[in-house]
């Protein structure tokens, strides 16, 4: 039979499976041959191969070949835990990110009982079982087996229409769709992380059960480099970061809505006033809209049958109203309140929009997961002809603020989802001009089957900080059914009335939760130009003081934050506490300094630059604070480190 394996024409005499075909391959390492793609569908290495058949081998490397990893891993770590409790439950063990996690209800579980659990693990990699798929015939056959655990019951009874499966690993059977690794050998590192309560199905009014989090990896090198990883990471740790450089706070007063402290709202000020130097460099305007709307409002933007669930409803006069979770309709309203002609379009009208969604409080994570936030939001009105420029028009804006703070960033195009509206003529243009758009600004991109929004297709931007991690912000989202519901028209060249094409687009995104990220990525090391305390004057001894605070007058004159610290401790120490609060440039004065009218210049990374006048030390400021410099204007001076 003739098949094809990665796009190369291949004969085989006998049919075989697929694992049989990566043995004849060679493709037996651990990271290598994980499962197969057979004709576009994901299948374990069971599978039969027939003729005909376009065969691509999966490995550890690709994200589909992690997600297999982790989710046979999760198996592993059901199984290790039910040898060690046996009254506990299983519930769900998804794959993540970067691991996985199985929740257990019946259980309790604390971090004593990690070293015996990833014990017990290393014993069922050991006896290296082979994987085998089950499919029931129906959901009753399933139902039985599984009887003894009514949250199995309870999935297997709200599954739709289709086949039902099981895996099973020597004593351990487990309710799945799978796929799954063939064997167990190919796990050769496993490490328990943590464990936190969570509702069943994420429903607060359920109950609570255990969760265990975990990783595992082909190479005991993988993991060593992702436990390095996570030490770095709590160290950026953003919620521990914030509040101890006083930038902001939490409280459970406001539970998921932050409150930003003035340092805090230095940062964030000049965040708002870079994006709005960019909005009127690419002629936007600005408008600002109602956060609270009444229900048929909602009623005709769709959320009030699409996205209901995450919104805060409330009554007023006997009439329903509902907080924004976006400015999307207000914009609407806004663009009705005027004729329009074709002369005007494209028409960029961007918000500032503070808007709340509803997020269970288990999900709620410091700025990166709130309730409440302002997101930079902009609706781009236009005629067909103008959707590929518009949008690379975004992508460059976009690109552009990226690079300011040294964010790498990839893209993916997010397709229909299965709850949406709009025909499905409306969905292909839709999509296709996307794709084209991406295909023109030609830098890779990935396809995310039925990510989309319920009214349109999206790109989704995703950026990288300093440790690789990937944060989706930025937004691009064409959209024809909004224009339709509202009944858009712009006066066309031909003097008719036509309905107006949209993008909707975000670049931060939530301005918390680019906040949160930056301050992950630069560990509170701020540039300069965002700085929330660029400089601190630091006196040597009691008389230095009145030369200190005239310094400090001259530094702000020239439109630098500054502030003093003349108190009594050892210079060593006030040099300490300022490189603990970040501040950019410390200037120590002495009794030379006051004499001879300088500044002894220190920067937070402990490098001394010695002495200087303070006219050249401000020239230098400026230029980094003009350039949006991510370096001091010092760093490659020739410097000694004390």
């Amino acid at each position: 039979m003739k098949i094809q394996v990665n796009d190369q024409s291949m004969e085989l005499a006998d049919s075989c499976s697929a694992k049989e075909l990566a043995d004849k391959l060679n493709l037996r390492g651990p990271h290598e041959a994980l499962a197969v793609e057979i004709n576009g569908s994901l299948y374990d290495l069971q599978h039969s191969v027939k003729d005909g058949d376009k065969i691509k081998f999966i490995s550890f490397d690709e994200p589909k070949g992690k997600e297999i990893f982790w989710h046979t891993s999760a198996h592993v770590l059901a199984q290790a835990i039910l040898r060690l409790f046996p009254q506990a439950k299983p519930t769900v063990g998804p794959p993540l990110e970067n691991g996985f996690y199985y929740d257990f209800a019946n259980v309790t579980i604390t971090e004593e009982d990690f070293p015996k659990i990833e014990e017990e693990v290393r014993k069922i990699i050991d006896e290296n079982y082979h994987v085998k798929r089950h499919l029931f015939k129906d959901k009753q056959e399933a139902i039985a087996r599984f009887k003894s655990n009514p949250y199995k019951v309870e999935l297997i009874e709200g599954f739709e229409e289709g086949p039902i499966t099981g895996y099973e690993q020597g004593e351990f059977f487990d309710l799945c769709r799978g796929p799954h690794l063939n064997n167990l050998g190919k796990i050769k590192a496993f490490k328990v992380l943590k464990t936190s309560g969570a509702y069943w199905k994420g429903d607060p009014n359920r109950e609570m059960i255990t969760r265990v989090y975990a990783t595992s990896f082909p190479d005991r090198k993988l993991l060593k480099d992702y436990l390095h990883f996570l030490e770095e990471a709590k160290k950026r740790d953003h919620k521990i970061l914030g509040p101890k450089l006083d930038l902001f706070s939490l409280k459970e007063e406001a539970p998921g809505i932050p409150f930003i402290h003035p340092k805090g709202m230095i940062i964030w000020n000049r965040l708002v006033d870079f994006l709005r130097y960019m909005l009127k460099k690419s002629d936007y305007i600005e408008i600002k809209t109602p956060l609270l709307c009444s229900q048929d409002l909602w009623k005709i933007s769709g959320h009030w049958d699409h996205y209901r669930d995450n919104m805060y409803w409330l009554e007023v006069e006997k009439r329903g109203f509902a907080l924004k979770p976006m400015s999307c309709p207000g914009c609407m309203l806004f663009y009705k309140t005027h004729s329009h002609s074709y002369r005007e379009l494209p028409l960029r009208i961007a918000e500032i929009g503070h808007v709340h969604r509803f997020e269970a409080s288990g999900a709620l994570s410091g700025l990166m997961r709130v309730r409440g936030f302002h997101q930079d939001d902009a609706h781009i009105f236009m005629q067909p002809s103008d959707i590929k420029s518009e949008i690379l028009g975004i992508l460059g804006f976009t690109e552009e603020v990226y690079d300011t703070f040294g964010l790498s960033y990839r893209m993916e195009l997010s397709t229909r989802p299965k709850d949406s509206i709009g025909s499905d003529e409306y969905w292909e243009v839709s999509t296709a001009g996307l794709k084209d758009a991406l295909e023109e600004w030609g830098q890779p991109f990935r396809i995310n089957e039925g990510d989309g929004a319920f009214y349109g297709p999206k790109i989704d931007i995703h950026i990288q900080d300093a440790l690789g991690r990937s944060w989706q912000c930025g937004t691009v989202q064409l959209d024809m059914a909004l224009p339709e519901k509202f009944g858009l028209e712009y006066m066309d060249k031909d003097g008719m009335l036509k309905r107006p094409v949209m993008l909707h687009r975000a670049v931060f995104g939530s301005i918390e939760r680019f906040f949160g990220i930056l301050i992950e990525h630069f560990v509170g090391r701020f540039p300069l130009w965002i700085s929330p305390l660029p400089v601190r004057v630091i006196t040597v001894a009691d008389r230095h003081s009145e030369y200190a605070h005239h310094l400090m007058k001259e530094i702000k004159k020239a439109g630098f934050i500054c502030d003093v610290d003349d108190s009594n401790e050892s210079v060593n120490k006030k040099i300490r506490n300022a490189q603990l609060l970040q501040i950019n440039y410390m200037l120590t004065v002495g009794d030379k300094e006051m004499e001879n009218k300088t500044i002894s210049l220190r920067t937070r990374d402990n490098v001394v630059h010695g002495e200087m006048s303070l006219e050249p030390f401000l020239k230098a400021l400026h230029k980094e604070m003009e350039n949006k410099s991510l370096e001091s204007e010092f760093a490659h001076a020739n410097n000694h480190s004390q």
